[in-house]
């Protein structure tokens, strides 16, 4: 997790273990001939869909978490107790331009026989539950799918469409590898990186486990090329890093076959460092927060991560779309689980989300700029 060494495990319930299928062959990205038409016009291309304001609408949430079989204890905040459920009835809506709202069916149909994978730590696992279960609620009755729990690879796959959406579990993206002298956090290494070849969607992500430090800390050194070092300003590994991963995807994916997409920084909230282990006395933080900050995003400065994501994205030759999810997640300190984390769940999370919540928004905002892409 990030913000706990131990990570979420995947809980089933509800759900029938069907027949695996073969995995095809892939062909190329869909065609604007075979995808049909989207069921509201797309946004316009170059329209922000990043800036604008959360809008109160009845007609959410997309899906119940209860119907949902693929939801974790730990995001399923209204199953573990949570009272209130205003933060599930809001709409993200871009200031100026129209956001098509999410359409599972059109999202089933173009992406039929193809493999969506999401790669990064826990928060990564956040939005990847949200669109397997956007998908459950969209798929036509009775729903035929195959959740395989694992380590790092867990997928569910929608069987009458051979669909197959993939978490690969990695907190850096680059390696860390046990060595003699401890464990090592390899700034220009990404040895597993092959395992995501082959996907037609790719959605990256890191940041929250670079912060942390004493026991949550999972390396011992950092190695930078050839030199080894005992710690290492903690933007300054970020930044190189994460080159490492640009330039691999620049060497290595091939734009005519696969989208690629960063998912951005996704904002904690917490008054302290300390308050990611403990629940303050008197309140604070995320705790019984049922409102958004305030309703729109208002060009508040930027965070210094966002800075290196924007600045490594956009020095890219691939064609690597940035899903740029900070401000508007910042308004929703409502939507973390806080102490609705589930059994066994210590202290208070303000870091990830809770499901149904936040995370759909992304995946809305991501299927718009799909079709934006796709024509």
């Amino acid at each position: 997790m990030a913000s706990s060494p131990r990570r979420a495990g995947l809980v089933r319930r509800g759900w029938v273990l069907v027949v695996v299928v073969v995995v095809v062959a892939a062909s190329a990205l869909p065609s604007a001939s075979a995808r049909g038409s989207p069921s509201a016009p797309a946004a316009a291309a170059g329209c922000d869909l990043f800036r604008g304001r959360w809008v109160a609408d009845e007609s959410y949430p997309l899906y119940d978490a209860s119907s949902c079989p693929f939801v974790p204890d730990v995001f399923d905040c209204r199953r573990n107790g949570r009272p209130d459920d205003a933060y599930l009835r809001f709409r993200w809506s871009p200031a100026d331009c129209h956001m098509p709202r999410f359409d599972g069916e059109d999202f089933l149909r173009r992406w039929r026989g193809k493999t969506v994978m999401f790669v990064g730590d826990s928060l990564s696992m956040n939005q990847w539950v949200s669109l397997a279960c956007m998908l459950h609620a969209a798929a036509a009755a009775p729903v035929r799918a195959t959740l395989v729990s694992g380590e790092p690879v867990s997928s569910v796959r929608f069987e009458d469409y051979d669909l197959l959406l993939v978490l690969y579990h990695t907190t850096f993206l680059v390696d860390v590898v046990q060595e003699d002298a401890g464990r090592v956090l390899k700034l220009d290494s990404m040895r597993n990186a092959t395992a995501w070849l082959g996907a037609h969607l790719l959605v990256f992500n890191t940041w929250h486990w670079w912060t942390y430090r004493g026991k949550s800390q999972v390396w011992d050194y950092v190695q930078d090329g050839e030199k080894t070092y005992r710690d290492m300003d903690r933007l300054t590994a970020f930044s190189k890093g994460l080159s490492t991963w640009a330039r691999w995807v620049d060497a290595n994916v091939d734009a005519s076959r696969t989208r690629v997409f960063f998912q951005g920084i996704s904002p904690s909230h917490y008054m302290s460092k300390e308050q990611q282990s403990e629940v303050p006395a008197g309140g604070g933080s995320c705790l019984k927060q049922t409102r958004p900050l305030q309703e729109a995003t208002d060009g508040a400065g930027q965070l210094p991560e966002v800075g290196v994501v924007r600045g490594v994205v956009g020095a890219m030759t691939a064609p690597v779309s940035l899903l740029d999810i900070t401000a508007l997640s910042q308004l929703r300190i409502d939507a973390h689980p806080s102490v609705y984390g589930g059994p066994g769940r210590d202290g208070m999370d303000c870091t990830h989300w809770c499901i149904a919540g936040l995370p759909d928004a992304w995946n809305e905002i991501m299927y718009a700029m799909l079709l934006q892409q796709q024509g």
